[in-house]
């Protein structure tokens, strides 16, 4: 027999059964999922394989849209096409570009009182791309000094932001006995690396670069001059990336080739008739060079092999100098003759040697250093070759000639020099001789009148 109460119990559990399995409905599956058996079930009584050749379904977890976050297989996977790079590399170098400049205060004793904060300054001079002078002044840069210390900067001349670079100055024992006073900054770029400039005007130097008592006995001043060394390293970064070949390109050498022509005359087509001596030479060369030989080949209808040269001095284009040296011999021609001769001989060549190579002979810069008297400037080899290239219109070989008679200018010899400049369009000489007579205007105001 049931009690009472058991029998209440068992039909309460009948009556809330099927809510019961409708909770417990998920935690079915789930363990069903979970539960060895049925993910091994045991093959049909009719299969004929075992159940080790039954594999387990696989089951794959899927996201709200239903599609499988498994990736894929190696197997199934797009094999990888790209291609494989070699590795690159680069590298940064940081270093200084320098330069150097000496500057020359001559008439120190009267630059003393100009007053304290007033410099001197020197010409600008570049060295990195900027424009660099130096400041030296006389009678200090610190008012509180008292005059008791020369002051000596570097100053950046020209447009520049956050310019880095390193610095030295040296004042130059004028004894010969190279104790120079030196202010570098090179030695202490370890220690607080380079000096920054901001801006333009901005300056790097020491106001009490040397007690101006001591100086003024020292072996530093001589003959009422100082010398101050200057050196100044900017320092510029750049990049240099690898590169895994390499080809040498050589320099050109369109110059020898030319210069091959004008010692074989090969092919040559025009004959110029110089009182009586005739060279060889090619039209195409010479109109290439020369505006004035281009007009005459190709501008004029006459069509001549031969050019007769009436402008020009005897011997001018080419002279044999054994057929001078056998005239002189046989005293046909005196000393002044043969020399006068053997000048144009050289002359002629050098202008030869320019058209067809584009450069100068070594003897123009031989007798342009040996030309010391004055009357040897005007007659020198450099003086000649400067006439003929404003004849011809040879315009690079008249710059070279300025270049060289530039490093003649004295105050002896500017009056000449200029005079030179002007009758031969010597623009840039004539610009130099005029800033030097302005510099040195006690000296030469009676050679220029």
């Amino acid at each position: 027999t049931i009690s009472p109460e058991r029998e209440e119990r068992q039909q309460h559990r009948y009556r809330y059964r099927p809510i019961l399995n409708q909770k417990r409905g998920k935690s079915k599956r789930r363990k069903t999922l979970t539960n060895p058996a049925f993910q091994n079930p045991p093959p049909p009584a009719n299969s004929l394989f075992s159940p080790s050749e039954i594999s387990p379904p696989e089951i794959h977890p899927t996201d709200s849209n239903g599609n499988s976050s498994i990736r894929r297989s190696d197997s199934m996977a797009k094999p990888d096409t790209s291609p494989v790079l070699s590795p690159t590399s680069s590298r940064s170098v940081t270093q200084t570009v320098n330069g150097s400049h000496r500057f020359v205060i001559q008439g120190y004793s009267l630059a003393k009182g100009m007053g304290v904060g007033k410099h001197i300054a020197s010409d600008n001079f570049t060295v990195g791309g900027y424009q660099w002078a130096i400041y030296f002044y006389p009678d200090g840069k610190n008012p509180e000094d008292n005059s008791a210390y020369v002051s000596v900067f570097i100053a950046l001349a020209s447009e520049g932001t956050d310019v880095r670079a390193l610095f030295e100055l040296t004042l130059v024992d004028q004894s010969e006995k190279g104790k120079h006073k030196v202010h570098s900054h090179f030695d202490r770029s370890l220690e607080s690396g380079p000096y920054t400039l901001k801006y333009r005007g901005s300056m790097w130097g020491y106001k009490r670069f040397f007690r101006r008592a001591m100086l003024e006995t020292s072996d530093y001043l001589k003959n009422d001059c100082l010398k101050i060394n200057c050196t100044v390293g900017v320092v510029v970064s750049a990049v240099d990336c690898s590169r895994l070949h390499s080809i040498q390109v050589p320099e050109s050498d369109i110059g020898a080739h030319f210069g091959t022509l004008l010692e074989t005359m090969e092919g040559s087509d025009v004959t110029f008739n110089v009182a009586g001596e005739k060279f060889e030479a090619h039209k195409l060369v010479l109109a290439a060079r020369s505006p004035l030989f281009r007009s005459k080949f190709f501008d004029c209808a006459e069509d001549s092999e031969e050019i007769v040269i009436t402008d020009l001095e005897p011997d001018v284009f080419k002279v044999n100098p054994y057929v001078i040296l056998l005239l002189f011999l046989h005293k046909k021609l005196n000393a002044c003759a043969l020399l006068y001769n053997l000048i144009l001989f050289i002359w002629i060549q050098a202008i030869l040697h320019f058209i067809y190579r584009d450069t100068l002979t070594e003897d123009v810069g031989n007798t342009a250093s040996s030309s010391s008297s004055l009357s040897s400037i005007s007659e020198s080899l450099t003086a000649k070759l400067l006439a003929a290239a404003d004849r011809y219109g040879l315009d690079r070989l008249r710059l070279m000639c300025e270049s060289h008679l530039c490093k003649d200018i004295s105050v002896a010899s500017v009056a000449r020099i200029l005079a030179l400049a002007d009758s031969h369009h010597a623009t840039e000489l004539k610009a130099v001789c005029l800033k030097f007579a302005a510099e040195n205007l006690a000296g030469t105001c009676f050679l220029l009148s």
